[in-house]
């Protein structure tokens, strides 16, 4: 099933007519840890540009787009990543992609391709899932000769947007994750005993190394997927703070999709046109031709950013579900209106005088189940929170039928202060879309680890004094139609996308576990969700 789903954006067309067999080399990294990479030639005489592919799922997934890619006039070079299938070394996922511990095996193994008289001295790396964020790990290293690169729903940051969420271990993820693609024992417990924010961490991401990055980049991502965030940070810090290359240089498509892009249907909903890409940016092939071969295909010239804004599906003439272009993002001027949450479970744009407290406890033991939103091993994208919604757990608000569509395109940013009894304690904040017909869909999500409200590098324990948080829900593009309402979740688990807290202010998965009792405190201006709502022109 895992190899199923990242291997979605392997599926492309094949030219039969050409079938070049690749020749199998051993290249030694750095500590003498040989690694398996096939390379795919090209007839005639080169020297040619180079497509590169490395990540752990075997190389020999790429049988087909090798031989396409030398008809085109690439060399291809596809590697299994340390430790996997053709390649020596310890099993541990992402271990030596970027610069830990003394292993470079990304960028030494550019500087092997480099130096081959078959290469050009341009280097273009492609992938998706895992084979994206080797592509990010590379790129951090500052290796010259990567001037291009096509990245699919990867990562920059594995403690912040990968493993965890606002420090929260994503446990139906990961777990089902390093058990299906078989990483050798222990893999697992190495992410789950370096917390929170550890050095090893910050040795296992680019987020510090933006200015590194000469390439320019794709990045692809979709508004339900695992990396919905991540991609949007990748995007911008490549965008912003890359090096010469990079800087100014970048594109984003983001669409709306679960881990397996270009799909129309994601969850319980169905996106017309969803499929339906603008401009051809997110071919590799159209997008290679223009950053590795320099042909004038109209790529360098296209919007930097392509986004779906997303609408009400099955109604007629609703707005939104329809590809729009910009230049940046956040794409269109918006302004912020806080929505505020009141006591009696109502949610409204006008400014509310009310003073009090709503109460729920957290059970560990009995959390709040996950359905939907940004998963890939249990159900995944917009999906009825109906069933949840009951529960005495999740403090539900809703505001009146809307007169008119409201677009929302951004990042929400929940403003809440509450109280709790127990040291430590999670936060979890959806915005839902609700149907005339009473269907509630999940849009977007924050979640938070309250130890990290002052920042994911220090712990701050809670002491039963009031503390007043900020949660920044994923980013979405929505227009909530006319006769729909706005529903506003608060919890504080999410259950098995997200591992309970134990409430107990130990380490994870240590101690005995206790109930936490929340009390949400109103005062006007909060709780609110602040959203980023598209000024009318």
């Amino acid at each position: 099933m895992l190899v199923v789903a990242v291997a979605a954006w392997l599926t492309l067309p094949i030219l039969p007519a050409y079938a070049a067999s690749p020749v199998t080399h051993m290249v030694a990294m750095r500590d003498g840890v040989k690694l398996g990479t096939d390379v795919y030639l090209p007839e005639g005489e080169g020297p040619w540009p180079v497509i590169f592919l490395r990540f752990p799922y075997n190389k020999a997934l790429a049988a087909g787009i090798g031989p396409d890619a030398a008809k085109r006039g690439y060399v291809f070079v596809a590697q299994d990543t340390r430790g996997r299938f053709s390649s020596a070394g310890e099993n541990l996922p992402f271990d030596a992609d970027g610069h830990a511990d003394g292993k470079w095996d990304g960028f030494d193994s550019a500087q092997w391709i480099a130096a081959q008289p078959w290469c050009n001295g341009k280097i273009g790396t492609w992938g998706g899932s895992a084979g994206a964020i080797t592509q990010y790990f590379l790129a951090g290293t500052g290796q010259t000769n990567v001037v291009s690169q096509h990245l699919t729903v990867g990562t920059t940051s594995l403690f912040q947007d990968g493993i965890y969420r606002g420090g929260i271990f994503r446990k139906a993820l990961v777990e089902k994750w390093i058990e299906g693609t078989k990483f050798q024992p222990g893999a697992l417990d190495l992410w789950t005993t370096n917390y929170p924010y550890t050095q090893y961490w910050k040795d296992r991401e680019v987020i510090n190394d933006y200015g590194k990055i000469n390439a320019t980049g794709m990045h692809i991502g979709g508004w339900f997927d695992i990396f919905a965030q991540a991609t949007v940070n990748a995007f911008l810090g490549y965008q912003t703070q890359g090096g010469r290359g990079a800087r100014g240089h970048q594109h984003l498509i983001m669409g709306p999709w679960t881990h397996g892009v270009l799909q129309d249907k994601a969850g319980d909903l169905t996106f017309p046109n969803a499929k339906s890409v603008p401009g051809d940016e997110q071919d590799m092939w159209k997008w290679f031709e223009a950053t590795l071969k320099g042909e004038s295909n109209g790529i360098n010239e296209s919007p930097a950013v392509t986004y779906y804004v997303m609408g009400a599906i099955g109604e007629a003439d609703a707005p939104g579900n329809e590809w729009r272009t910009a230049d940046q993002w956040p794409p269109v001027r918006t302004e912020s209106r806080a929505l505020y949450l009141r006591m009696d479970h109502t949610a409204t744009f006008a400014a509310t005088t009310d003073h009090g407290k709503l109460n729920y406890t957290s059970d560990p033991e009995n959390p709040v189940p996950t359905i939907g939103g940004y998963e890939l091993t249990i159900p995944a994208g917009p999906k009825d929170q109906r069933p949840i919604e009951s529960r005495d757990d999740l403090l539900v608000f809703t505001t009146e039928p809307l007169t008119g569509p409201l677009e929302v395109t951004g990042n929400a940013v929940a403003k809440i202060r509450l109280r709790c009894d127990t040291p430590d304690a999670d936060l979890i904040v959806r915005l839902c879309d609700v149907y005339p017909d009473g269907r509630s869909f999940n849009i977007c999500e924050g979640a938070l680890r309250l130890r990290f409200r002052d920042g994911l590098d220090h712990e701050v324990w809670l002491d039963a004094k009031p503390v007043d948080v900020q949660v920044r829900l994923w980013p979405t593009s929505m227009i909530f139609n006319r006769g729909h309402r706005l529903r506003v979740h608060i919890a504080s688990s999410s259950s098995p996308g997200l591992e309970p807290n134990l409430h107990n202010g130990l380490a994870p998965r240590t101690g005995e576990p206790r109930q936490a009792h929340i009390e949400i405190q109103f005062a006007g201006d909060v709780p609110a969700l602040v959203l980023p709502v598209v000024a009318t022109p």
